[in-house]
């Protein structure tokens, strides 16, 4: 069986678009961080994608677990021309709505689609697995690409996986049962679920 232990990088407090700029992210939650180094299994690698909050966040958890080079196909969505606008302020609003209500082949402005970020992030999953010969894997990753795998593992619509948070410094655990990837929890707050 072969489990994905998918992170959430921490916050970046950003009230954009924010894809593949290289913003920080806020790693104060001291005890959040704690409860995540617990919940993750002790010799499974550690990857992120290349952008600054996931490589940030993936040094925070990884104590004394194998680190590998990280990818830039484990990044966000890229969103081309709407890169840090706000919502309110991109001009085409019907294109804007279209790209967030009916997810799947409208692209951003010189960005990517929701489809090709799914079959990015899905390909490097099992390139990774490939590669690495490991049964588990922890990655640190962003909000669009931990979604694109939840979608293959619950076998769901763009628009029905969009229906689920994917929180800063949540977990999220698919696996493969050996025919399927199936999802195993979503949006997971460790820190809440401590004994």
């Amino acid at each position: 069986m072969r489990r994905v232990f998918w992170l959430r990088h921490g916050p970046t407090h950003a009230k954009s678009m924010v894809g593949w700029s290289d913003i920080p992210a806020d790693l104060s939650e001291a005890p959040r961080l704690d409860a995540l180094r617990a919940a993750l299994p002790s010799g499974a690698p550690v990857v992120s994608s290349d952008l600054k909050r996931a490589v940030q966040t993936a040094d925070a958890v990884q104590e004394d677990r194998r680190r590998l080079t990280h990818r830039a196909a484990l990044r966000e969505i890229h969103f081309g021309a709407w890169e840090l606008q706000r919502f309110d302020a991109v001009r085409d609003q019907a294109r804007l709505r279209r790209f967030w209500e009916a997810p799947g082949d409208i692209t951003t402005p010189c960005g990517e689609s929701w489809n090709a970020l799914h079959q990015r992030v899905c390909a490097e999953v099992d390139r990774l697995f490939e590669e690495t010969g490991a049964d588990d894997l922890v990655i640190v990753a962003h909000f669009g690409a931990i979604l694109a795998h939840v979608q293959q593992a619950l076998g769901v619509t763009t628009t029905e996986v969009f229906a689920h948070k994917i929180e800063p410094l949540s977990l999220t655990q698919v696996q493969h049962d050996g025919t399927r990837w199936r999802a195993v929890r979503i949006n997971h707050d460790v820190l809440s679920h401590m004994p």
